[in-house]
């Protein structure tokens, strides 16, 4: 049987799909509230190799995430960033449109679009967001 990985051509292909996805983050307009959320963490080279590598491990292949971080939660990862339902919603959607750009299709992407579903809304939560604490501060 083949793993998802597998299933959506591999390595490569979830490079170039992952590739796809920072690139419209980074240059869209519309995905500008998804970039800013990054900048809480490691910033965007750090995050576009370990969404590889945790992709890869969460499709089936490799486990890289893992290897190096000795995990693989989401809500860990994630619990330091402000997710509302319209960031969870906005980066299925730039996800979605990387998976154009990459002319990616079928029964395999559609399960991966409804895994990541799941997944981006368990991660919304209440932590609050900073840019509306830096805005509260700079009234005062």
């Amino acid at each position: 049987m083949k793993t998802a990985l597998e299933e959506i051509g591999g390595e490569d292909r979830l490079h170039a799909l992952v590739t796809a996805f920072y690139d419209r983050m980074e240059t869209d307009p519309k995905a500008h509230a998804l970039h800013r959320l990054h900048f809480r963490g490691h910033g965007l080279n750090h995050t576009r190799q370990a969404q590889f590598e945790f992709m890869c491990g969460f499709l089936g292949g490799r486990p890289y995430y893992r290897e190096r971080n000795g995990h693989m939660n989401l809500r860990e990862i994630h619990g330091h960033v402000p997710i509302r339902t319209e960031d969870a919603d906005l980066w299925l959607a730039t996800f979605d449109a990387a998976l154009t750009d990459c002319e990616m299709s079928g029964q395999a992407v559609d399960k991966l679009r409804a895994t990541l579903r799941r997944a981006a809304h368990m991660l919304v939560n209440d932590v609050p967001d900073w840019r509306a604490e830096a805005d509260e501060r700079a009234k005062a």
